[in-house]
This record gives structure tokens, sequence and C-alpha cells, in this order.
């Protein structure tokens, strides 16, 4: 474990996560969207969303560890604060995220009849409308191609700061505020 430059949180790495979990020695926190957490997640994690987030959903036992996950660290980081914030002393999270986990091969809850990624969300709804701005640019007006840039440069902003505006609207959606799992 290292620390980050953030006051107190600890960086553990998918290897140090799963010999914890094996000790039956962590609380596992996903804060990732419910519709994320219902397709899969880490065995053994429960959900409590950054979009919802509460510190005092987070139980502080002396003794487990306390790990936070997300997609790629940028949420469990943000999670992390706010539970500093609120009086915890320390604080772990999953370097790289869930993606950093299944690189290391470990397994995962997999729920088939979770709705769609919301990554794939982001892809549909961005690609239809670049598609339709293109579309009604081409064939109605040339200022419907406003449309087409303004996504493009969404897009490229959410590349950039790995953070995208759209996904966390459509993570708004009710469909995506179930984690049937």
């Amino acid at each position: 474990m290292t620390t980050s430059p953030l006051k107190k949180l600890q960086i553990v790495n998918a290897q140090t996560l799963r010999t914890l979990l094996e000790q039956q020695n962590v609380t596992l926190i996903d804060v990732r969207e419910p519709g994320e957490y219902a397709g899969e997640h880490i065995p053994g994690a429960r959900l409590v969303s950054l979009s919802q987030f509460d510190p005092r959903k987070i139980p502080q036992d002396e003794d487990t560890q306390l790990v936070l996950y997300c997609r790629s660290g940028n949420r469990s980081t943000i999670a992390a604060q706010k539970l500093f914030e609120h009086g915890f002393t320390k604080v772990n999270h999953l370097e790289g995220g869930m993606g950093a986990w299944k690189a290391a091969g470990y397994p995962t809850k997999i729920n088939q009849n979770a709705p769609i990624s919301l990554m794939r969300q982001v892809q549909i709804v961005a690609g239809s409308l670049v598609f339709i701005g293109t579309l009604l640019g081409a064939f109605v007006s040339s200022w419907f191609l406003l449309l087409s840039g303004f996504v493009g440069a969404g897009l490229m902003f959410a590349g950039i700061t790995d953070t995208c505006a759209l996904g966390m609207l459509l993570a708004k959606l009710p469909y995506n505020q179930r984690s049937r799992i």
C-alpha cells in the first residue's frame, strides 16, 4: 500500500484487495451507479453510489479495511474525500478500479439481465445525436451541424478529464437506478 497525495487515502492494488477479501478483512464499497453495479461487480462489494453518497451509510469498523472502488478510480477518490470530511481517518481505494481488478483476472459477479453499461448508453446517445445533427445539417439547415460539434466537444472533454456529463445524466434515469442482482 502507498499513500496518495490526498491526505490519509491509501491505494491498494487488485492483488492486495484479493488477499483482504480472502481473509474476510475488508469492507468493500462500490461507488458506481446502480446500473453499473447490477451489470457487474466484485463479489462481496456493497453498493453506495457516488450520486447518492452518504458517509453515514459506510460502517467504521476498526477490525476491517475500508476499500472503495469504481470503474477507474476517480469516483472512489471523490467518495474518499467525502468520508474524510465526515471524520473517517483511514480510507483505501482500489488502484485502477474495476478495470484493474478484471485485468488481474479476478472474478466478478455478472448479471446478464442488467441494463446495458453506462458507457454503451453514452456511445448510443452521443452517436445518435451526431448522426441526427449531421443529417439535419445536410438536409434542413447547416445550423444543425452545431449539435454534432457540441457532442464532439463534449466527448473530447470527457476523454481528457475522465468525467462524462452525459454519463452522469444517463445514470439518473430510473432504469439505471435499480441495482437488480
